[in-house]
């Protein structure tokens, strides 16, 4: 009898902490519920910030915050003249020009956590053939620039790359010409097009069709001389990172897609290849519109979050907190940019853009 009252009593101790090991999974599961109940949020963004938002840290403090970001990629000057922007909760082109664009069609709370100066991506042995040249020369703040009427003048000439005296380094054929995307579809082209238009318009900012249509002629050539351009900047970096200088000698890039690369030390910018800067050049101020009040969220962590301003730094961002680009950059990207100029308003530099593909329209195929 004794046995099976302890048989008994030893059933039931095991039943009372089965239940308490469920109870206490259930209270857990509880506990944690607002935190793994997600909002889902869609977002259409230009393709150079997809590393930053793909990165799992990224995503771990937007779902600390209850968000789950996903996103589609565009040019962005094809998120401000083609996408649907119906289909999203925020969208995140590469530029204030593209925001404002945007924000006319929908309207929304604008947010700007970043930037990134445009920069050219090259090869050691280009610089020094362009500093003979007398293209490239050195700043006086730590990095080389790229003298833009200089560059111009060699474009107007038709200059090709065995012209340049002493060259048996780079003895190609093809034109000195910048390799950017596709003008009608990516902020870095138009980026590329205020810079040069502010030159070719005697170093002011255009302002007018008149202004437009007197720079339009000089700056075609830029473009139309290309032949096939990508329709975003993820391509062109890809080609320059994979195929070295035979294919594109010099490309428009952002300062972020080179020094993100130098920052993570994965290798893949190769001790002669280089990054030098427009004299002068324009800064690209991502921009961030949220068309949902749950998208504004987005907005504010990007901008404000400690943690994710340190991650956007480490993605080679330029934040509202320079010591957070310098703590991540180090020697890797100059403290500042100097010479910089805005670019035209979006009417004008849409103007500007029509203009140029217009010429390219019209020109004569061989």
């Amino acid at each position: 009898m004794k046995r099976w009252i302890g048989v008994g009593l030893a059933l039931l101790l095991g039943g009372a902490v089965a239940a308490a090991i469920v109870l206490g999974n259930r209270g857990a599961k509880s506990g944690s519920g607002a935190q793994t109940t997600l909002t889902t949020l869609h977002g259409v963004i230009g393709s150079e910030k997809l590393p930053l938002f793909k990165d799992p840290t990224v995503a771990k403090l937007f779902a600390q915050h209850g968000l789950k970001v996903e996103v589609d990629t565009a040019g962005s000057r094809q998120i401000a003249t083609t996408v649907n922007l119906k289909d999203y909760d925020f969208a995140f082109p590469s530029s204030t020009p593209a925001a404002q664009k945007i924000k006319g069609a929908r309207p929304g709370t604008v947010y700007s956590p970043f930037y990134s100066p445009m920069a050219v991506a090259t090869f050691q042995p280009i610089v020094e053939l362009l500093a003979k040249a007398g293209l490239v020369a050195d700043s006086g703040q730590g990095y080389q620039v790229l003298d833009m009427r200089k560059y111009l003048d060699l474009v107007a000439k038709g200059t090709r790359w065995d012209a340049l005296p002493g060259n048996t380094t780079y003895p190609a054929r093809k034109r000195i010409l910048l390799t950017t995307t596709d003008i009608r579809t990516s902020n870095s082209a138009a980026m590329y097009l205020a810079m040069t238009s502010y030159v070719a318009n005697g170093d002011d900012v255009v302002t007018s069709k008149d202004q437009a249509s007197k720079v339009a002629d000089a700056l075609a050539p830029l473009f139309l001389d290309q032949g096939y351009s990508e329709s975003s900047s993820e391509g062109p970096f890809e080609d320059y990172l994979a195929l070295g200088m035979g294919k594109s000698p010099m490309i428009v890039a952002y300062e972020a897609q080179y020094v993100s690369h130098l920052i993570a030390q994965d290798g893949a910018i190769r001790p002669d290849m280089r990054l030098i800067y427009p004299q002068p050049t324009v800064l690209s101020k991502h921009t961030l519109i949220a068309f949902t009040p749950k998208a504004n969220d987005v907005g504010r962590l990007l901008t404000s979050d400690p943690e994710l301003v340190k991650l956007e730094a480490r993605y080679g961002f330029r934040t509202a907190d320079p010591k957070a680009f310098a703590a991540a950059a180090g020697k890797n990207a100059p403290a500042a940019v100097i010479d910089v100029v805005e670019p035209p308003a979006y009417d004008h530099l849409e103007t500007l853009i029509d203009l140029v593909q217009r010429r390219y329209l019209s020109a004569p195929r061989s």
